[in-house]
């Protein structure tokens, strides 16, 4: 069965009036301030979230040793340099710099 496309309607035909505004003619309708509000749920973030930016920054301000240990059972050793919502950066002396996604994470160890 082949499905077939209405024809176009010609677009000069008039409309109802509730449609045929132009933008020229929203004087009388009430205005919408709430695009101007940031949305709350956005802007706030959960407690945990912020506790773990907080200690993620005292460990890259103190650039303290830490042992980042993955769910695959890998170990990276090393002081944290960058975080961000979604990865470590872990710099290790004498190896290559490495961002880690915190998804892949099992947990975080100072040394």
């Amino acid at each position: 069965m082949r499905f077939e496309r209405p024809p176009f309607q010609n677009r000069n035909m008039p409309r109802d009036d509730n449609r045929n505004m132009s933008r020229g003619d929203n004087r009388h309708m009430p205005r919408d301030d709430s695009r101007k509000m940031p949305r709350q749920d956005s802007e706030q973030e959960p407690a945990g979230e912020s506790r773990e930016a907080e200690y993620l920054q005292h460990l890259a301000d103190e650039k303290t040793q830490v042992a980042i240990h993955l769910r695959t059972g890998e170990t990276f050793r090393g002081f944290i340099e960058y975080y961000d919502k979604a990865f470590v950066r872990l710099t290790m002396p004498g190896g290559p710099n490495l961002f880690i996604f915190k998804h892949d994470i099992k947990y975080l160890s100072e040394e």
